[in-house]
């Protein structure tokens, strides 16, 4: 036990380290701000942005950053789905794999378009080389740098700046951020014993003389932009559990702390946009403290078994089922937590073999969506439910409802509304209409109380933009791949423009003087009320699933 402990610590220790290091840098990218690798990469931007026709210095209103976005997401969808359905006659495909079906094409791409990258299928019998890269590995780039790009357009607009341009932020998000951290943390990986490479599968002789086909492949370039930029999608079916995508304790530690840096450095960010530090590391300890618990709760759990089997066995050990040994049950908590609090979605265990309170908190986590968040959308729904607690506090109090010297009016609230109501919307309906059905549509694989968190699961896995599942639906059909693919359209884009367009709002107030009324945002009071805020209006939306999913599955054992 006390092992398994230390290595949880020593990776939170890592991560509020550099969460300042790479949240000041981050902001530096996108405040425009001088750096070292600038004679590297002003002329390969000033290239891209000619090429582009995009005006630099030529800020969005809020519905030009939306259509940009929107423009720009629906190209790149059709250029993918077009390499999917054309993959049998495009090169790199040493086993010669046919095109799959047009649903489960049509819900790849847009799983990968919206940095969900949910996955019905096995990647290695399912993709060539070159569609998991030059496909999917090209929207796992341009879908976090998207959401990194209206983060950082909405915190702009929330501290009384212009939204900037979407284009730029884009190719900054990439070239200075996501693609130089993954060319070193891809070779990190192949040191660690990751394969990069376009061979085909490897045969080898078994001890009875039947051939067996090592799958392999492209992995570490694949692996470090997958957990890098929340995007989860694994190069091979059990994702981050498979020896070639994650071979160690050390290649552990390297993906977990990938996969959090970004959205837990982008709070730090905030402040320094905000010039409000304070601030900043309050609401992260908020976040760390909350995520700390459910890291507890989990690990508790997992450590102490099933009571079931230690019954019948007379041993007290814990829940190895489901788990890769060389991890364990602290880091495969750790990690179970960690990439549902992120929206990353990668697993390196088994989801549907954690414990009731693995699955209580896992999906907690896509209820709540700001623990740590999603690649930058994560960080604005944080400051939605900042802007409410503002808003609720003020009418209680009687002080004029205002956020960083700005008023909070209908508008506001009405948008922030927008934001919290869609994520149930396109959960609960879908959940309810397959549980309607539990055989013609839903192809549950366990009854009962798991059974009904399998469902639910699924949705919320969708429509957070998390990706990650509790594995034996079979999910590979017509009514899932559609069904899913609403949820995740419904959960990505509604979000951003009601975002965008809050932002924008935000931007165009005059700044009001602060007074003796005036409510701090920055004070220990204030935060805890937030987190008082967000836990009870979650909690009062999404408990009966969660009481009738795991919380009853553990008072059942």
């Amino acid at each position: 036990m006390e092992q398994g402990l230390f290595q949880i610590g020593i990776t939170l220790i890592i991560i509020i380290a550099i969460t300042p290091i790479l949240g000041r840098y981050i902001a530096g990218v996108f405040m425009g701000e001088r750096s070292i690798i600038d004679p590297l990469l002003n002329p390969i931007e000033k290239v891209i942005y000619i090429l582009g026709g995009v005006r630099r210095q030529e800020d969005m209103t809020g519905w030009q950053y939306i259509r940009a976005v929107i423009f720009t997401n629906i190209a790149m969808a059709i250029l993918v789905y077009l390499l999917i359905i054309s993959q049998q006659g495009l090169p790199f495909n040493p086993t010669g794999l046919t095109a799959p079906s047009w649903h489960l094409a049509l819900h790849t791409t847009i799983s990968f378009l919206t940095n969900t990258d949910q996955q019905h299928y096995s990647g290695e019998t399912t993709f060539s080389y070159f569609t998991q890269t030059t496909a999917l590995g090209f929207l796992m780039f341009t879908s976090a740098a998207t959401g990194l790009a209206v983060g950082i357009a909405f915190i702009r607009g929330v501290t009384g700046r212009p939204l900037g341009n979407f284009y730029v932020d884009l190719t900054r998000g990439i070239t200075r951020i996501l693609l130089p951290i993954s060319i070193v943390g891809a070779i990190a990986l192949v040191f660690l014993g990751v394969p990069q490479t376009l061979a085909p599968p490897l045969v080898a002789k078994t001890l009875e003389g039947a051939n067996q086909y090592i799958a392999r492949g492209p992995v570490a370039s694949f692996e470090m932009i997958k957990q890098l930029g929340e995007n989860g999608g694994g190069f091979f079916g059990v994702n981050s559990a498979h020896p070639f995508e994650n071979p160690n304790p050390a290649s552990n530690l390297l993906e977990t702390i990938a996969m959090i840096a970004i959205p837990a450095a982008l709070i730090y960010t905030y402040g320094i946009f905000a010039n409000n530090l304070k601030q900043a590391w309050l609401l992260f300890w908020m976040v760390f403290i909350i995520f700390l618990v459910l890291v507890v709760i989990t690990a508790s759990g997992e450590y102490g078994g099933n009571p079931l089997i230690n019954s019948t066995v007379g041993l007290e050990q814990p829940n190895l089922e489901g788990k890769e040994v060389r991890f364990g049950w602290a880091q495969t908590a750790l990690w179970a937590v960690m990439t549902t609090a992120t929206m990353c979605g990668a697993v390196n265990g088994m989801h549907d073999s954690l414990m009731p309170s693995g699955g209580f908190t896992t999906m907690l986590n896509m209820f709540l969506q700001i623990i740590w968040g999603g690649q930058g959308t994560g960080t604005a729904y944080l400051y939605i439910f900042l802007i409410l607690t503002v808003f609720l506090t003020g009418l209680m109090v009687g002080r004029t409802p205002e956020f960083l010297g700005r008023k909070i009016e209908k508008r506001e609230i009405v948008l922030a509304s927008v934001v919290l109501l869609i994520h149930p919307i396109a959960v609960l309906i879908p959940s309810a209409i397959a549980l309607a059905f539990p055989t013609q549509l839903a192809g549950i694989s366990n009854p009962g109380f798991h059974g009904i968190s399998q469902v639910v699961y699924e949705y919320t896995s969708a429509a957070a933009n998390n990706g990650s599942g509790l594995e034996g639906l079979g999910d590979g059909t017509l009514w899932w791949n559609l069904s899913t693919s609403l949820s995740i359209l419904l959960g990505r884009y509604v979000p951003i423009i009601a975002i965008l367009l809050l932002a924008d709002s935000m931007a165009q107030k005059q700044p009001v003087p602060e007074t003796p009324g005036t409510l701090r945002t920055d004070s220990l009071l204030f935060t805890v009320v937030t987190a008082g805020v967000i836990l009870i209006l979650n909690v009062l939306t999404f408990f009966p699933v969660l009481a009738l999913g795991p919380i009853a599955e553990g008072f059942k054992l």
